[in-house]
């Protein structure tokens, strides 16, 4: 675990706040939960003596001295994956992921993650909790997420999408006819009974989808999305919980629905489409150490394009049938 070591000096002004919160002040490139940590852990000093309470009240003008350890990634091995790298500098490094590839090493997944093939493409991430990982894409989405490869900038990120200054914007195929965009404002949590499910529930955690429609087929959708908040599972549950799921979603989909009269041709085409039709079309951000806008866009993969061309051809085919 590599160690770090930090001065600073309580200012005047913060008389009467809480240590952790006059140090998240002093300090921003840490989150305060791991200013927290810190404190908890024994390793911040003031004025020479060692406070392990958070909420201790400062008086201004106190030495701080921090000792503190981040936690390193050392533990998950490095592996030879490839990675899809769009954009890399000495700060952050933006990837296009493909379907079948899990992000952070978990149960079932020890291995064979984006997060060994980080430790392998840059080692010194090791120093950086979760190999910098800032959000998640589940294994079967495809598109654009960020990583940091330093703490400052990891720490930058976060925040930022803590504060809805990151827009993430997906692109996906519903079943069933949307007439038009919308937003869907319903809270989710953790499903009672199935635990891999994520649910709404009206105590769950704030979650906000905003969707418009991009084109639409004789029984499908084809949906442009953006999160403003970025729940597991987030679109993937609204879409169901409107009663659109998306196409082969194994979890929330339930069985395909070939319009009436199409061709064996084309029904083949949605039973073989096996994973969620969802993809991480665009990703703009402030860069965290220089500040400028930053924007990437990553075309739908092969297996949506082909998806996509299939409904074209069938709606084509039936386009006298169609009432709207």
């Amino acid at each position: 675990m590599p160690e770090l070591k930090l001065t600073t000096e309580i200012k005047l002004t913060q008389l009467g706040m809480r240590l952790d919160q006059a140090l998240s002040e002093l300090l921003p490139d840490y989150s305060r939960s791991r200013i927290k940590e810190w404190i908890l852990n024994e390793s911040v000093n003031v004025d020479g003596k060692i406070i392990n309470k958070p909420k201790e009240k400062v008086l201004g003008g106190e030495k701080i001295t921090i000792c503190g350890f981040i936690e390193e990634e050392s533990y998950h091995q490095a592996e030879e994956i490839p990675l899809n790298i769009v954009y890399e500098d000495d700060h952050i490094l933006v990837i296009n992921k493909p379907r079948d590839l899990v992000v952070h090493p978990g149960a079932g997944n020890p291995n064979g993650t984006i997060l060994n093939a980080l430790l392998h493409h840059y080692p010194e991430i090791a120093s950086v909790p979760r190999a910098g990982i800032v959000h998640r894409l589940d294994k079967d989405t495809t598109g654009l997420m960020v990583v940091a490869k330093t703490i400052i900038a990891q720490t930058h990120l976060v925040e930022s999408l803590q504060l809805r200054e990151i827009t993430r914007e997906y692109e996906a195929v519903a079943m069933g006819i949307i007439t038009a965009g919308g937003t869907i404002d319903a809270p989710m949590t953790r499903h009672p009974t199935k635990r891999t499910h994520m649910a709404v529930f009206p105590t769950g955690k704030p979650a906000v989808t905003h969707y418009r429609v991009m084109e639409r087929f004789r029984q499908h959708t084809r949906l442009r999305l953006r999160l403003e908040t970025g729940r597991t599972h987030q679109i993937r549950v609204h879409m169901a919980h409107i009663a659109h799921p998306l196409i082969g979603d194994p979890l929330y989909g339930g069985r395909p629905r070939p319009p009436k009269g199409a061709s064996e041709e084309f029904m083949q085409t949605l039973r073989h489409f096996n994973r969620q039709a969802l993809h991480a079309t665009m990703l703009r951000l402030y860069h965290p150490v220089t500040g400028e806008q930053m924007e990437w866009h990553a075309p739908i993969p092969d297996d949506m394009q082909q998806l996509i061309l299939a409904l074209q051809a069938d709606t084509a085919l039936h386009k006298d049938e169609l009432d709207w």
